[in-house]
């Protein structure tokens, strides 16, 4: 195992995996942490924008996802209130507004093709110093250490918070989300439902021969939620979401986990770049975060490949890195949290003025292009895709 390398990458999840991805075949060495060993299955599954599906294309990734369910309208609309907007792929020139895949596929699809010596499993970070570029880390029992010019922190964790000059903040929003998959009794046909209510939003996503749902709730009504029988549930859930994707026929095991707002500013330090969940976890009711993840990786990618080696994790470099993401991923830190803070409360004057502005994107198809854009490609998609 090398103990020197240009980059050096902590955590190997989807975002991780996809940066080491995006820098093979390139004059630079890297290498990737991850602190699982063969890990077992994960139950989630993801939605991938658009763009995001274009930049694994454009790292050899996409065409190894197996089994990824197109979306080609989103019908978006409040419980108890008018108003409703539906989003069209073919509205805004492509084949799908995104797709939806399962945790482990995508994550396979991004390891593929990485060497053992590239991707190290089983391998924990556990002390960092970054004057040295220096991360200590145990391996089969054994505590190690490696160096690198830049050190990538891409998962969440109590590492950021050894970090000098590094801010996080959080902001619980009381909430648990409950996911797993469900079906109706009609075809989805690539549609997926963003349907908002005063307790929180509830996302069905095609997958497969049905849904992959996610029902925000309070944590009271969740932990009763993931006990339930299956056809107390199945009635709850179709009594919350209603009718539009049909009867609810069938479920398979639910579970439950807290949803909370975290972020870190800067995103960069001395020999340090964030990207994904380590820089920022969202609510996950517009689906953008392993898109914005991935928008990081992208960019940061690109910003080690356009430099030369020396210079690689130098403060121009990252200072740079830095203010090129700072419009995209403040942009969808607001635009999640604005809508956990319209959409989810009780305050019945607000039913109007949200039912008034989902019609009238309804009626402008431009504002509807525009939004649509946006959700796949970010605020600022420059040359990353």
């Amino acid at each position: 195992m090398s103990e020197q390398v240009d980059v050096l990458v902590i955590g190997g999840g989807p975002v991780g995996a996809a940066l080491a991805r995006a820098l093979s075949g390139h004059p630079v060495s890297v290498m990737v942490l991850e602190a699982k060993t063969s890990p077992a299955s994960d139950p989630r599954v993801l939605a991938l924008s658009h763009g995001s599906r274009l930049f694994l294309e454009r790292i050899g990734a996409w065409q190894n996802v197996r089994n990824a369910t197109p979306i080609e309208t989103i019908h978006v609309s409040q419980k108890g209130g008018f108003g409703r907007t539906i989003l069209r792929a073919e509205e805004s020139g492509v084949p799908s507004l995104g797709h939806v895949a399962g945790y482990g596929e995508i994550h396979d699809a991004l390891v593929e093709g990485l060497s053992p010596e590239v991707y190290v499993e089983g391998a924990k970070a556990c002390e960092i110093d970054l004057s040295r570029g220096a991360v200590d880390f145990d391996y089969l029992g054994e505590r190690r250490q490696i160096c690198a010019r830049l050190v990538v922190m891409a998962e969440g964790g109590k590492l950021v918070e050894q970090v000098e000059g590094i801010e996080v903040h959080r902001k619980d929003y009381g909430q648990w989300a409950v996911i797993g998959q469900v079906r109706t009794d009609r075809a989805h046909d690539n549609i997926a439902y963003e349907r908002f209510t005063r307790e929180g939003p509830v996302a069905l996503l095609p997958f497969g021969e049905g849904f992959s749902l996610v029902w925000t709730a309070t944590p009271e009504f969740a932990g009763a939620l993931v006990e339930m029988e299956k056809g107390e549930f199945l009635q709850k859930l179709q009594d919350h979401f209603g009718s539009r994707a049909g009867r609810f026929v069938d479920c398979g095991k639910m579970s439950g986990f807290p949803l909370a707002l975290r972020y870190c500013e800067p995103i960069v330090a001395e020999r340090l770049a964030l990207v994904g969940n380590a820089a920022q976890t969202l609510h996950p009711v517009s689906g953008q975060g392993l898109n914005l993840g991935l928008r990081d990786v992208a960019a940061l990618s690109r910003s080690i490949l356009d430099c030369r080696i020396e210079d690689i994790g130098l403060p121009g470099m990252l200072s740079a890195h830095a203010k090129s993401r700072r419009m995209d991923r403040e942009g969808g830190i607001r635009f999640t949290d604005s809508l956990i803070r319209i959409f989810s409360n009780e305050i019945p004057l607000l039913d109007s003025g949200r039912g008034l502005g989902l019609a009238a994107l309804d009626c402008l198809p431009p504002a509807r292009k525009w939004f649509s854009r946006k959700m796949m490609f970010g605020l600022r998609p420059g040359r990353i895709l």
